[in-house]
Order: C-alpha cells, then structure tokens, then sequence
C-alpha cells in the first residue's frame, strides 16, 4: 500500500475485486455470494491510528461490547440484549421459531430474553462460542482406569496468552484460538474470526487474525477492530507499545442481497484519521469497560445498512 494511501483503500479494492471476480456459490444461508479465497490486509496502530472505516459508519462501541462479553466466557445473550446489542440475535432467535412455530419478531424475543430467566437459559444460549473456548477451553483429568472426566475449570487461553507475552515475547506460541473440533457441533455457528496470533518485536506487539469465514460488508469491519482492540488491551496489560495488525481471510465474500451496499460504498471516497485510546488501565485484563475506551476524530459517512444472513 502507498504511503499516501488512505488506509481503508485495501478495503474497499478487496470488496470491488469479490464483487467483480468473486465465484458465485451458494453458501449455506441460502443467499448465495461472491467469494474469493485468499486475502490480506495490513494497518498500523502507531500514534493511536485505529483502522476504523470511514465510507461508512462503524458502531465501534458494539465491538467493544462484544469484545468484553467475549472475555467474560459468557455465551448467552441475555447480557448483550440488555445493553441494546443484537448483533447475536438473530441466530437463537431462528432456532426459536424453527422449533415453536411461533412468528415472534425480535424485539419481543429479547423483551423475553430480558425478562424471563428461564426463557433465556433456554433459548439465549448460543452453545460454547468464542468465550467459552478463550477464557474455559475443556480440560479433562484423570479419575482411574483410564477414565476422564471433564474439569471444573477449563483452560483460560487469553490469561496464558498474557502471562506469555510477558514472561517471553520472543516466542511462536502466543496465540487462542476458538476452533475447538470437538465442541463445534454444539456451537450456533461456528467460530469465524478463529485463531489470533501475536508477535514482540522492538517494545511493540503486532496482532494476526486467521478469518475462515468472512462476510465483507458486514462482519469483517468489526473483525479488523476487534483485532486492534485486542492488540492494544494486550499491549498495555504487557506494557508494550503497538505495531501492526494482520487481518486473513479465508473465504471472502460478499452477500447477492448486498448489491445496493456495495455499490453506494464504492462510490464513496475514504477520508480521515480516527484515534483511539484507552483511558484507564484496570488490574487485568478481564476488568475493562466500555468507558475505557475512546474514539475521536471518527467523522465517517453515513451508515449503509444490509441484511445479516443467518
């Protein structure tokens, strides 16, 4: 990329290059798209640079809110719906009418999820997502005669990950990951933002993000700030400076339903340096709050909707 280049360009080339060159397939929503395999993007986060999208609106504090519900190990939504975030929604919600019948809409569903306890464990679960697997990956211990039986405590990825960065930032393992095989099948949708890796060179820690699955209009722009959320929370809690972040894709693609998106988005031009940072620094880790963080100078265009595809 061209140092005068906006750093958003790459987007926006990678979604006219799926868009013009992509394979169209019909994927498992039903919808179908056009994909490519095979893609890279590089930001930096030196001097507070953070790689939000300017061409359209990115909602960063719902990526924050994720992110945080991530690192509790939660996977019930009930703690997501109450503070107005519905990015997770739509998948219980399917299950919910598929196996009722019932025609309910979404805002009732999470009326419900909110108010009724029992309803929630039922049918806000989502299975052993993301958190589950970062914070409490399974961990089995041995009770005689070569029988197993699963620990009260799993394996807390990121709380290893940190103590690693610290206690030795030269090495190739400072990674989590969320694709555990043996648990998919109980997940409602299967980890696409899956593998995260890091790296310490000269006081400053860089991110990777290994995507197997990414929705370019609507998902991956949260992805790349999830990424460079991660990479500094990470940084500060080792107390190092910040790099680059990495962003792979596997499967690119976009939706045939977002053809009006795609074409409002690349008639519009990038612009503008966002900052982030963060104001507080808590005791790990697992303590950050959504007041922590903070964007300024974010002056994107206006927000281009598109269906989600469940």
């Amino acid at each position: 990329m061209a140092a005068s280049q906006h750093y958003e360009q790459q987007y926006l080339d990678l979604m006219r290059r799926i868009w013009e060159e992509g394979d169209e397939r019909i994927d498992r929503t039903g919808v179908g798209t056009r994909s490519l395999f095979g893609a890279q993007m590089r930001f930096s986060l030196r001097d507070d640079a953070i790689p939000l999208l300017t061409t359209k609106r990115v909602y960063w504090k719902v990526a924050v809110r994720e992110m945080l519900w991530f690192l509790t190990g939660n996977t019930n939504i009930r703690p997501l719906v109450e503070q107005g975030v519905h990015i997770w929604t739509d998948w219980p919600l399917d299950a919910y009418r598929r196996a009722t019948g019932e025609g309910i809409d979404r805002d009732a569903f999470e009326a419900r999820i909110i108010a009724d306890d029992d309803f929630a464990r039922q049918w806000g679960d989502l299975g052993p997502v993301y958190g589950a697997q970062w914070v409490n990956w399974p961990r089995y211990e041995p009770v005689g005669d070569g029988l197993y039986r699963r620990a009260e405590q799993g394996h807390n990825q990121i709380a290893t990950l940190v103590e690693q960065i610290r206690s030795n930032p030269g090495s190739r393992r400072l990674l989590f990951t969320g694709w555990n095989v043996a648990e998919i099948a109980g997940m409602a949708l299967p980890p696409c933002h899956m593998t995260y890796q890091f790296h310490v060179s000269d006081g400053r820690l860089s991110g990777l993000l290994f995507q197997r699955s990414a929705d370019l209009a609507l998902g991956v722009p949260f992805n790349i700030f999830g990424l460079a959320l991660i990479t500094r929370m990470l940084a500060q809690q080792c107390d190092l400076d910040v790099g680059d972040i990495v962003w792979h894709g596997a499967d690119v693609h976009l939706y045939l339903n977002h053809a009006d998106l795609v074409r409002e988005q690349l008639s519009r031009t990038p612009a503008g340096a966002p900052r982030f940072r963060i104001n507080r620094r808590p005791e790990t880790i697992f303590d950050y709050r959504v007041e922590d963080f903070e964007v300024v100078d974010y002056a994107p265009q206006t927000h281009i909707a598109g269906a989600v595809a469940v």
